[in-house]
């Protein structure tokens, strides 16, 4: 999509959002108003009506803007002191605490003016009104103020703008499958997770959830063993002073879990990069010990507000598929090809197909101007070494390295963040980690950080979304389940999950007294690749009947057969 047309679309959703928040005035007058800003596909506005609303009154929002919007001519522009400007909304207390922060660093603050609607703000319109295009109004949600559970929470209506009314719609129809695939409705249903408020944002998961967890933990353990990785584990608790010395304490304390005990503070810890220095000290090595490829799956802790949690999206516990390498500056560079190398193996085996970004320099980093231009030099030789193409994320790197991030497009065309490889030179140094070079001197090593998959949690929702919940054979919680047609059929059934399950196979025995049809449609709800008919004729013959959650029915087999072909089915290249 051209630069102009994107630009356009956002000044488009952000008068649309002025829109939006003088209908409801002329609906609600009492309402405040928080902010309202362009988003991507769409745009929102933070209320603080006096009345509860819901989704049953954004159609008559949307027929209120449909009218003022024929009343508008354009968006008129006018700069005001910030003593004038706290009169015009001394009625506007979110309004007020905004002009207050902008008044110290600015003398005026600019406001748009369309029909008799006056709003805060700092431009970026459409010229007149009748360049808004087709809008619809989503959902209502709860937002706090500012973000911070510290304050108010605000009513938050979400709406989406398009350029045409085929836009429009074809953005409506891709909403309506994503509801069908949201993971929290599917990990429900398919008996995979649930939350709890005992514990917010930290999952409790079921059996089948916890086998696919375990699949994928496998799946990246097989890999890294691949590759030469050794798996360690290290305290989930450390005081803070080793956090201070990372610097995390200073740069990533609000999202920290912290307690004191026996007169120390501690922390829970949020990653796992201190804990592997700390873990590299206990030793002495040398150059020929590296590099030294070491991963960690232990479950970590961040403190996300709530208001910000999302299902496995956002969550406070999670288990992550990290690793650090320990090498000398010139094996940087092979290791972090071999990372991308790896995550495109694993992307593929999901249809993941992704593209790579190298973010530099944040405001607050550590380390000098220069030692981040040599890092960042060499995840951009790396890329071009390898023919791969990449875009640059100005500013956005962690505090003490440059990284490459992978972003991968699910089957409804989202675009996710999932693998990072970053070039850390500052935290060995801070730890004072050392190895003796080939000319018996002490230096102070690389670290290349690197999470393919990211958070598994996360990336389980994604997988759900991605796949609808009708995983690949391979990947299923429940690969067969076994379907006898009368009472007189249990056993040769048990049997036959009895051979599967030997055979390495997850399999279950629908062993209701229900009609064949009944169970038939319960494994299709549960999204189960196989289904395997036994009755009279199959118990005398020693076969099953195989029906595939996709193809429907796939005939007959000897119970061997079926086994062989689902192996084959279910082999990775790995």
């Amino acid at each position: 999509m051209k630069e102009e047309h994107i630009d356009k679309l956002e000044k488009m959703r952000h008068s649309c959002a002025h829109l939006l928040a003088a209908a409801v005035v002329k609906l609600w007058p009492k309402t405040k108003l928080g902010i309202g800003p362009a988003i991507e596909d769409g745009f929102y506005y933070d209320f603080d009506f006096k009345t509860s609303i819901s989704e049953d009154d954004l159609q008559k929002i949307e027929k209120e803007m449909k009218n003022i919007q024929k009343t508008w001519k354009g968006f008129g522009r006018i700069e005001k002191t910030i003593s004038e400007a706290k009169k015009l909304e001394k009625n506007q207390p979110y309004k007020l605490d905004l002009i207050n922060e902008f008044g110290k660093s600015a003398s005026k603050v600019s406001f748009y003016k369309s029909g008799d609607f006056v709003d805060l703000c700092k431009g970026g319109h459409v010229e007149t009104a009748k360049e808004i295009g087709p809008f619809k109004l989503l959902s209502v949600a709860g937002a706090y103020w500012r973000g911070s559970e510290k304050n108010p929470m605000l009513t938050r209506i979400y709406g989406v703008c398009f350029a045409s009314q085929k836009e429009l719609e074809e953005y409506l129809a891709k909403i309506e499958e994503a509801k069908k695939r949201d993971h929290k409705r599917l990990g429900q249903e398919l008996s995979l997770f649930s939350f709890l408020p005992q514990s917010p944002g930290m999952p409790y998961w079921y059996p089948k959830g916890f086998t696919l967890l375990s699949l994928i933990r496998g799946l990246i353990r097989k890999l890294n063993r691949k590759h030469g990785y050794l798996e360690i584990s290290t305290p989930l608790l450390a005081k803070k002073e080793v956090w201070e010395t990372s610097g995390h304490w200073s740069l990533f304390r609000e999202n920290m879990f912290t307690f004191d005990m026996d007169g120390q503070t501690y922390v829970l810890k949020p990653m796992n990069c201190p804990q592997t220095l700390l873990f590299y000290k206990t030793k002495q090595f040398s150059y020929r010990d590296l590099p030294m490829k070491l991963s960690d799956l232990d479950t970590l802790h961040r403190y996300e507000e709530s208001g910000t949690l999302n299902g496995l999206f956002r969550v406070r516990e999670l288990s992550q598929d990290d690793a650090h390498v320990i090498c000398e500056a010139e094996q940087a560079e092979s290791i972090i090809e071999e990372v991308v190398i790896m995550a495109k193996i694993l992307y593929e085996i999901f249809d993941l197909t992704p593209n790579l970004y190298i973010s530099t320099r944040p405001d607050k980093a550590l380390g000098s101007i220069s030692e981040w231009k040599k890092a960042e030099s060499i995840l951009e030789k790396v890329l071009r070494k390898m023919g791969i193409n990449f875009g640059v994320k100005s500013k956005e790197g962690s505090f003490y390295g440059p990284k490459i991030d992978f972003h991968v497009k699910d089957s409804l065309g989202r675009d996710w963040q999932l693998a990072t490889t970053q070039l850390d030179i500052q935290m060995p140094k801070l730890f004072k980690a050392t190895y003796t070079d080939k000319n018996g001197k002490e230096t102070t090593p690389i670290m290349v950080h690197r999470a393919i998959l990211g958070s598994l949690e996360r990336f389980i929702g994604i997988l759900i979304e991605h796949y609808g919940g009708a995983f690949p054979t391979w990947l299923s919680p429940t690969q067969v389940i076994v379907l006898p047609i009368t009472d007189r059929n249990l056993n040769y059934g048990q049997k036959v999950v009895d051979i599967l399950i030997t055979k390495g196979a997850r399999a279950e025995l629908d062993s209701r007294s229900e009609t064949l049809q009944s169970k038939i449609r319960n494994a299709q709800l549960q999204k189960i690749p196989y289904m395997l008919v036994v009755g009279d004729k199959e118990q005398v013959q020693n076969k099953v009947s195989i029906r595939h959650r996709e193809r429907g029915d796939e005939g007959s087999k000897k119970i061997d057969a079926f086994i062989q072909d689902l192996e084959e089915e279910t082999h990775l290249p790995l």
